[in-house]
């Protein structure tokens, strides 16, 4: 599957109607983000039952801002609407593979269970 370009218009609804999302937070400028674009579009063409898209963070100052991406390269994993992964820098192949792997391994109604287990979180 070609890697999607998401945007502040598109971003929920792909996050919600697919059930494993993964993103690369990036920006044109940045050598590291270009130098793992090939990786990243490697894993897309070998897990097509996955969605990866891109996030241009010069172009989605506000979308990139909402998940607080400091530094890019930034992979993001979304599985089921759960946030399940983020981590900066660039990975190599193998280390994608774990993730994904990894990833599609969990129990996700293990992991709304630990969700739900978890105490509110209050702010004054």
């Amino acid at each position: 599957m070609a890697v999607i370009e998401l945007t502040h218009a598109n971003f929920e609804a792909v996050v919600t109607d697919n059930d494993m999302v993964i993103i690369d937070f990036w920006a044109s400028w940045c050598a590291p983000c270009k130098a793992f674009a090939p990786t990243f579009e490697a894993a897309a063409e070998k897990y097509p039952g996955i969605v990866f898209g891109k996030v241009n963070t010069d172009a989605e100052q506000e979308l990139a801002g909402s998940f607080q991406i400091r530094s890019i390269p930034t992979l993001t994993v979304f599985r089921q609407q759960i946030g399940i992964f983020s981590q900066a820098g660039s990975l190599p192949a193998s280390a994608l593979d774990e993730v994904i792997q990894q990833a599609l391994a969990l129990d996700m109604d293990k992991v709304r269970a630990e969700i739900a287990d978890q105490p509110a979180v209050t702010t004054h």
